[in-house]
């Protein structure tokens, strides 16, 4: 096994080289793999490349600074649950509250006294592999769970579900969300039936701002495929009929999709055309028919 996978990686983001010198000093004769970034986007593209097991982050950079990249950490799928240390000079109560916010697991004023900093290193590292261990251990068991914030922005999720929302909601640089009015119907109705075949159920609220949902496949994905096959249609069109043949109004169609009512329209539109029919009611026969092999 080479030395980067069989150690713990740190990444050391700081805008100082002497700063970076120092850890990287400390940080390897204890047993760790260090990686260093100057700057925000540096750490960013670097945990893109080599996901590390921990990040030590300076607070105050240019451009960039901590507090920006670790929102950036947090909203990106692959190294959302990578915990983060704040290492600054601000010690003011309301600049340790900007980095928990943020998302840091933990704050620590300079100057760093190293056996603390490695100290709390291990318990973090421990912490995280815990949970690792019980998301991994849910996905097992087929329950895919995730939870996100009432804007929709994931705080957590097991790997399954993950990758089940990247696919089903691909995310603009990095960042998973889910649509507000998906989460919004969830929560009303407990469950519903979102993009890609999924199905989502609202499982609780388990603080002010957090909702914990889970996610399974849906019957509706091998559905669509039928669909797709018998009639020449794209996936989304596909999906639409699905929903048309069991009863659903546009704007319903809309919310489960993650699509405006007029674009459900536009598909609808090409639906007729590729079936031949010139309303719903004959869309929704036909697609009924083959879905339940009539």
């Amino acid at each position: 096994m080479s030395e980067i996978s069989a150690r713990n990686i740190v990444l050391v983001v700081d805008d100082a080289p002497d700063a970076l010198a120092m850890l990287t000093d400390a940080l390897e004769p204890a047993g760790f793999t260090v990686l260093a970034a100057i700057s925000g986007s540096q750490a960013l593209a670097i945990a893109g490349r080599i996901t590390p097991d921990i990040i030590l982050l300076d607070a105050v950079m240019p451009e960039m600074d901590g507090f920006e990249t670790c929102r950036r950490i947090k909203a990106t799928a692959t190294i959302a649950g990578v915990p983060v240390i704040f290492m600054t000079g601000l010690s003011e109560t309301e600049h340790i509250v900007r980095g928990l916010e943020a998302g840091g697991v933990d704050y620590l004023t300079k100057p760093i006294n190293i056996e603390e900093l490695i100290a709390r290193i291990r318990v973090h590292l421990a912490n995280a592999r815990a949970s690792q261990s019980a998301y991994a251990a849910l996905d097992a068991t087929g329950r895919f769970l995730f939870a996100v914030t009432r804007s929709g922005d994931i705080l957590w999720s097991t790997p399954q579900a993950q990758r089940l929302l990247a696919d089903a909601f691909p995310p603009p640089e990095g960042q998973v969300r889910l649509p507000r009015a998906l989460m919004e119907v969830a929560r009303a109705g407990g469950t519903v039936h979102a993009a890609q075949g999924l199905q989502l159920s609202f499982m609780g609220q388990t603080s002010s701002d957090e909702f914990l949902f889970r996610l399974s496949v849906d019957q509706a994905t091998s559905e669509a495929d039928q669909l797709r096959a018998r009639f020449a249609l794209t996936q989304r069109e596909a999906e639409v009929l699905v929903w048309i043949a069991r009863g659903k109004s546009n704007r319903d169609i809309g919310d489960i999709l993650g699509l405006s009512p007029r674009t459900v329209n536009k598909h609808l539109e090409q639906i007729y055309v590729k079936l031949g029919v010139e309303n719903r009611a004959s869309a929704a026969v036909l697609a009924s028919g083959v879905v339940n092999g009539r």
